[in-house]
């Protein structure tokens, strides 16, 4: 492992950290008593982390403007695709994948990182050119 690689999975760690300080000092959401407020950035990191997946602060923007939403699900699903990249040898990947509650998505990672460097949706997937790649995945 690379003095990069563990510093950006420090990083990470970091991040989530004082992501879920924040949402725990924020309290709960108005009109839901009790319930701690989460937001989709917050799920997003906690679910990826059980997966051992980053996403990059780049990825973290698209994922917001272009409004897709990852389900737990799809972070299983990319997870395993990142296993079977990982075992072909593969380092940089557009992965093309269904999510059921976005539709197909497009998503540039890092294999050995494991980090999602870019996420596309349908309308940006039609007719863009994805430079950078040594592999491709549908799943």
């Amino acid at each position: 492992m690379t003095t990069v690689d563990i510093q950006s999975r420090i990083a990470a760690q970091n991040q989530l950290a004082a992501t879920q300080k924040a949402a725990a000092a924020a309290g709960p959401l108005p009109g839901a008593p009790g319930k701690p407020q989460v937001s989709f950035a917050q799920s997003l990191a906690e679910a990826s982390a059980r997966q051992g997946i980053t996403f990059s602060g780049h990825a973290q923007t698209r994922l917001a403007s272009r409004q897709i939403n990852l389900t737990e699900e799809d972070l299983s699903k990319l997870s395993g695709a990142l296993d079977k990249a990982a075992a072909k040898g593969a380092r940089s990947s557009l992965i093309l994948m269904d999510s059921n509650q976005t539709g197909r998505v497009g998503l540039v990672v890092s294999v050995p990182n494991r980090t999602v460097i870019t996420a596309v949706d349908t309308q940006c997937l039609k007719e863009n050119i994805f430079t950078n790649i040594d592999s491709a995945m549908l799943v």
